[in-house]
């Protein structure tokens, strides 16, 4: 690839804050008001901490195109390398749906309509209609680049900016609130109440909150001095979104009354604040018009990331060419690939036809999601460590641990572990027809990639030139 075609560090930072970064997911955390401190604290040391170290160890030494994908591949084989490339693309239909729900309240509170955020009917509608655009507009332009350039400051930065002065100010002028979802402060609001679960249901989705900080890592090949860059592109964009979150995440559980925070409407916090402060409405209609641009930019990030390393294991031969999946136009992009999850998320939105409770189905859908996503960083954490044994002297430019292997080993147990917690608060804080939903789910989509595996054809390497030629493979 031209270098002048190459994304810089800046871009790369926010393109990874795009896939990743939100104010869709602060109430998430600051429904748990002054325990999200706590929650906080375990997804960054015992979660996004050891995937950030883990992707800049991997991601240096293997810098070829695929990402999470490559990794496991050299590691453990062809079939787990197809394992990860199918679960990074479909974990995109639950997640995607979730992701989107936040259209239906922004674009209701857009025109003052503030009563739509919780109708089950419009939500859907916005998720169908709009994430079809969003796939249109994918398979014409170079959307990727657009969401890291632009995307990242129309929906994310400027909003938090936002969110964050209007939320401090509110709260300089009405210090704590004892009605608010964090009421007065003490010291054991701060420690987990093993008596009193019921907040461990949002684990799952304050751990969301980093899921797919590595996914950037597909663009390695587009990236201008990738070994060093992309490293420092990742801890950059994991203290954005520290900061991002917790901040932010305290003064909207400040203002938002106790039991009263809608998860998928960001706007609730911003209106509230403006009739704290005297502010014409009309700062929280801009406000959700922005954060509606955002999450629009985000999903169109998302439409491509993920679906590059299903691309990647069709070329190498592993999925039935009469899909076309091995297929890509000058932009990168698989036009029956993003075709089909779009498909997918429609039906998989269709939840939201069935199920009028908004709250409900969102929480489903990140539990789901991320479930789905932990399977990919075990076997990255499994593969970290194979790689250590079978390649010990391959250049890392970034390794966990100066010497030796122990630093390694405790990075991988770690997630491991937080991975199970995580997976036994969802399942033991939600509904017995939730959890099993959830857990169906991910089952399925597990499992799914094996079958197809067993059913592997030699045929499936040899694309016949009849078939029809290749829209750029690269």
């Amino acid at each position: 690839m031209q270098e002048n075609n190459k994304m810089g560090l800046g871009t790369f930072i926010g393109l990874t804050m795009a896939l990743c970064a939100t104010v869709r997911s602060i109430p998430t955390l600051a429904a748990t008001g002054w325990l999200l401190l706590a929650y906080l604290l375990f997804a960054i040391i015992f979660f996004a901490g050891p995937i950030c170290a883990m992707a800049g160890e991997l991601s240096t030494m293997l810098p070829g195109e695929g990402g999470p994908q490559l990794w496991v591949k050299t590691a453990l084989g062809e079939k787990w390398g197809f394992v990860v490339a199918w679960l990074l693309w479909v974990q995109m239909f639950p997640g995607m749906v979730m992701v989107a729900s936040v259209l239906g309240p922004t674009l209701g509170n857009t025109f003052g309509f503030i009563e739509l955020g919780n109708n089950h009917y419009f939500t859907l509608t916005c998720i169908l209609s709009i994430y079809w655009v969003i796939t249109l507009l994918n398979l014409k332009f170079d959307m990727a680049k657009v969401g890291g350039n632009f995307g990242v400051w129309l929906g994310v930065y400027i909003p938090v900016m936002v969110l964050f002065v209007l939320g401090a100010l509110t709260s300089i002028k009405i210090g704590i609130n004892p009605l608010g979802g964090l009421g007065n402060f003490s010291f054991d609001k701060l420690i987990p109440n093993l008596n009193d679960v019921s907040s461990f249901k949002y684990l799952a989705g304050i751990v969301f909150i980093f899921v797919g900080i590595e996914i950037s890592s597909v663009y390695m090949p587009r990236l201008k001095d990738a070994t060093h860059n992309y490293t420092k592109g990742v801890y950059a964009s994991l203290l954005g979104l520290v900061l991002l979150n917790f901040v932010n995440a305290l003064l909207v559980a400040n203002v938002v009354p106790s039991g009263k925070l809608e998860l998928s409407n960001i706007t609730q916090p911003v209106l509230i604040e403006c009739q704290y402060l005297g502010i014409p409405t009309i700062a929280a209609n801009v406000f959700s018009f922005m954060v509606f641009i955002g999450v629009v930019l985000q999903l169109s990030a998302w439409v491509t990331g993920p679906s590059k390393t299903i691309i990647a294991v069709a070329q190498q031969g592993l999925l039935p060419p009469s899909f076309g999946y091995y297929k890509e136009n000058k932009y990168g992009v698989s036009k029956n690939v993003v075709l089909t999850q779009s498909v997918i998320i429609s039906l998989f939105a269709l939840l939201y036809g069935v199920m009028e409770d908004v709250n409900g189905v969102f929480l489903t859908l990140t539990n789901a999601t991320t479930i789905v996503y932990c399977i990919v960083y075990v076997l990255i954490a499994i593969s970290l460590l194979k790689l250590r044994k079978s390649m010990p002297d391959a250049p890392r430019a970034y390794r966990i641990g100066n010497h030796g292997n122990m630093l390694a080993y405790l990075m991988s147990a770690v997630v491991i572990l937080s991975i199970f917690i995580v997976l036994l608060a969802t399942l033991a804080t939600t509904s017995f027809m939730d959890a099993m939903l959830v857990t169906i789910i991910s089952v399925v989509l597990f499992i799914m990639p094996l079958l197809i595996y067993r059913m592997k054809s030699t045929s499936w390497s040899h694309i016949e030139d009849g078939f029809g030629a290749t829209e750029g493979v690269k």
